[in-house]
């Protein structure tokens, strides 16, 4: 969508201008349809129905023959004037408008008159997507660490800023360190949550401000945050009785930058819940930093153990439940057991390890101590051990 006015001419005309940029684009090998009109909306609604030139004032005459469909409206809109009878945009222009804007709303009334140009709508790019970068010059080069930090730190303030006065916070922070020899080092961290707090991220840029190699001196610095998202405005910091304070799910969140800065972010996982009655398709693993938490769905049934492993084979098991079993080479001996609680496969997945059919759970109290989870297959009458409660 380009505004030509005062265009044309240039051109020798409106058509020999649409003729020269449809050449183009068809030696681009970009197949196309193009139209020029008075407003915006007449254009957009003529490019999508074959193309050509509304001259000037004759607007209706130019699109009053195209569908509904071409005012850029939603498709229950268009299927409601469609069962009324009202195919085109020409069969609109005489209605009372009224009762079109009480059973349709105000929109289609809107979009009528952009299309006919008694309402303007001028056409403008996008504007620029804000820039969240900062720099540095130095008149003497530096090379100490406290002196590196001591310039994030002021950059950070700027750059935090920025990040606020539009509602943003930063989940990656670049710094760039210009070398007195023209180098470039880069040190670059990510956040496991937006961010925009100053000390927070500065204290996760000391290790590998430590480890920059700064030559005959670093004579200009650069902050960048490359990577953005939303972030409503919050309390990110305060005093109180003399040192500061900081949230539980801040806390977290750095943990979480630290680790994962040093070990990569997708190796820090989080479990989150699933819908499934089979114990190992009831959780999965998901990166922490880019997976919110979720609070696990109520169970009215049975615990859960906390410990979850695979199945292992429980010998020497004598009745049901077992009143002793030999498992991992050690002999226990039950004092309390509960259940069966009897869990079905699912059907839909081809397990392996359910193939065996369905299962019976019991809760074993061991008089060593241990509160084990095993169960048996009433199929094979073999017994497994599965997991350990707390």
């Amino acid at each position: 969508m380009a505004d030509i006015s005062g265009v044309p001419h240039l051109f020798g005309g409106e058509a020999d201008l649409r003729d020269d940029l449809q050449a183009r684009l068809d030696r681009a090998g970009l197949a196309s349809v193009s139209a020029i009109a008075g407003t915006r909306g007449a254009a957009h609604a003529l490019a999508r129905h074959g193309g050509g030139i509304v001259p000037d004032g004759r607007l209706v005459d130019g699109i009053g023959h195209l569908p509904v469909t071409a005012l850029r409206v939603d498709h229950d809109t268009a299927e409601g004037l469609s069962r009324m009878g009202l195919m085109r945009i020409a069969d609109l222009i005489p209605l009372p408008r009224a009762p079109l804007v009480r059973r349709f709303g105000s929109g289609l009334m809107l979009r009528l008159d952009q299309a006919l140009g008694a309402q303007s709508e001028p056409v403008g790019g996008e504007p620029d997507a804000p820039h969240f970068g900062v720099r540095m010059t130095l008149p003497e080069p530096i090379g100490k660490q406290d002196d590196v930090m001591a310039g994030l730190a002021r950059l950070l303030d700027r750059l935090c800023a920025k990040l606020a006065a539009t509602h943003m916070g930063a989940r990656r922070v670049r710094l760039e360190l210009r070398r007195v020899d023209r180098g470039t080092v880069t040190v670059e961290i990510g956040l496991a949550r937006p961010m925009r707090d100053p000390l927070r991220i500065a204290a996760l840029f000391a290790k590998g401000v430590d480890e920059v190699d700064s030559g005959y001196g670093i004579d200009a610095l650069r902050l960048s945050a490359p990577l953005t998202e939303a972030m409503a405005p919050e309390q990110i910091g305060g005093q109180h009785g003399g040192g500061a304070t900081i949230r539980h799910e801040d806390a977290l969140a750095d943990l979480l930058s630290s680790l994962g800065n040093r070990i990569g972010f997708d190796r820090v996982q989080r479990l989150l819940p699933a819908d499934s009655l089979i114990p190992e398709r009831s959780f999965v693993l998901a990166p922490a930093a880019y997976a919110p938490p979720e609070t696990a769905p109520s169970h009215a049934g049975p615990s859960r153990p906390i410990t979850l492993f695979p199945p292992e084979p429980v010998t020497a098991a004598t009745g049901t439940p077992p009143a002793s079993f030999l498992w991992r080479r050690m002999r226990f001996t039950t004092l309390r057991a509960t259940g069966p609680e009897r869990i079905t496969p699912e059907w839909w997945f081809d397990d392996p390890a359910w193939r065996s059919g369905l299962r019976d759970y019991w809760r074993i109290e061991t008089q060593q101590g241990p509160r084990l989870w095993l169960f048996t297959t009433p199929q094979t009458r073999d017994w497994y051990m599965q997991g350990e409660f707390a």
